[in-house]
């Protein structure tokens, strides 16, 4: 990619990074599936595993919108949270105690979600792209509902399992 020199430069930088990051997503959520010993939360990294399936092809949609081609450029700060998880996984032993990582490793990867749909949603509208920020903002309300029903299951049952 050429050098970003506008807000449009780094908002189709920034698109194509969240694209690249939904890739990375859409490849370790299987793992976190398979690993998962509570049902509920099998049951919600699979909806989001589903979810990330949706988001990309809204981000495909963006892309579209915008005339470009749909591509990810390496994305580091995606990059080091899976390697992070895998790693957590592989360490940690315990059923209880891995789903709670489960739990974090996943509420890590939606936070930074988070920050790049709300940031690209802000951006779309004020770049003039009100159906892309329309599409961005579905994947952000998404992500932050994913994030809550985390936290819920970790409060409510997992953390207290692990402890």
């Amino acid at each position: 990619m050429s050098a970003i020199t506008s807000l449009d430069d780094l908002f189709l930088h920034t698109l194509r990074d969240i694209y690249y990051a939904e890739q990375q997503v859409r490849k370790l959520l299987p793992t976190f599936v398979e690993r998962a010993t509570d049902a509920k939360l099998k049951s919600l990294v699979q909806e989001h595993a589903d979810q990330s399936d949706e988001h990309v092809e809204r981000l495909e949609r963006v892309f579209e919108m915008l005339g470009e081609k749909a591509e990810g450029v390496t994305c580091e700060a995606m990059d080091g949270l899976v390697k992070e998880a895998k790693h957590l996984l592989s360490d940690v032993e315990d059923a209880e105690t891995r789903d709670a990582a489960i739990i974090s490793s996943a509420q890590a990867i939606d936070h930074y979600e988070i920050t790049r749909y709300g940031t690209l949603s802000t951006w779309a509208e004020q770049l003039g792209h009100p159906d892309a920020a329309d599409l961005l903002a579905e994947s952000l309300a998404d992500e932050e509902e994913a994030d809550d029903r985390l936290t819920l299951l970790a409060e409510d049952r997992v953390n207290a399992k692990a402890a």
